[in-house]
C-alpha cells in the first residue's frame, strides 16, 4: 500500500523582506520569493517590508503565525554578524521547535557558492503555530540558494521519503 501523495498542494505563504535600505522597488530578494513561490504554484497571502528591529519584526511575524490562512513565512534580511543584523534574535523566541537542519544545509550550499564566507550566515528556521518560518540572508543569491536547493523540495508535499506540508495540518 503506498502513502504516496501525488497531488500539489499549494500553501499559503507571506514573504518578510528585513533591511533598512530597501524599498518594494528595489527589493530584489522578496521579489524573487514571490515570483518563485507563485511559479511552484504556491500562494503569495502577504508581503511586508521592515527596518532590522527587533520588536517590529517579532510583531510582524506573530501576526503572521496567527492567521490561519498563513502556513509559511519566508523572511529574507538581518541574518548576517553586523551590529543591525537582529532577524535570528527576533524570531527564534517565537519557534515552538527549531529546524536546526535548514541553516546546516543552507550553509553547506552556500559554502559552494560564496566559501568560508558562508560561516557568517545565521540563517534559522523554525515551527511556529504551525506555521514555517525560514530565515534566510538577504541577498537575492542566497534567497535562490534557499529555495532551489531546501525550499522547493520541502514545501512540496510530493516530495519523498519526507517534506514539511504534512505538519501544517
Amino acid at each position: 500500500m503506498s502513502h504516496a501523495v501525488s497531488e500539489f498542494k499549494p500553501l499559503a505563504i507571506a514573504v518578510l523582506t528585513v533591511s533598512d535600505t530597501r524599498n518594494f522597488e528595489n527589493d530584489t530578494s522578496g521579489a524573487y520569493l514571490v515570483e518563485a513561490l507563485t511559479q511552484a504554484g504556491h500562494q503569495p497571502v502577504d508581503r511586508s517590508l521592515l527596518k532590522d528591529d527587533i520588536y517590529a519584526l517579532r510583531a510582524q511575524v506573530s501576526q503572521w503565525i496567527a492567521r490561519a490562512d498563513v502556513d509559511v513565512v519566508l523572511c529574507t534580511g538581518g541574518t548576517g554578524f553586523s551590529g543591525r543584523d537582529s532577524t535570528p534574535e527576533a524570531l527564534t523566541p517565537l519557534f515552538d521547535k527549531r529546524i536546526d537542519g535548514f541553516g546546516e544545509l543552507f550553509r553547506h550550499f552556500s559554502l559552494q557558492e560564496i566559501g568560508t564566507s558562508t560561516i557568517q550566515s545565521r540563517a534559522v528556521a523554525g515551527l511556529a503555530n504551525k506555521t514555517l518560518i525560514f530565515c534566510m540572508p538577504g541577498s537575492t543569491g542566497a534567497c535562490k540558494t534557499a529555495w532551489e536547493h531546501i525550499l522547493h523540495e520541502q514545501l512540496d508535499c510530493r516530495t519523498r521519503p519526507c517534506n514539511f506540508v504534512g505538519l501544517l495540518a
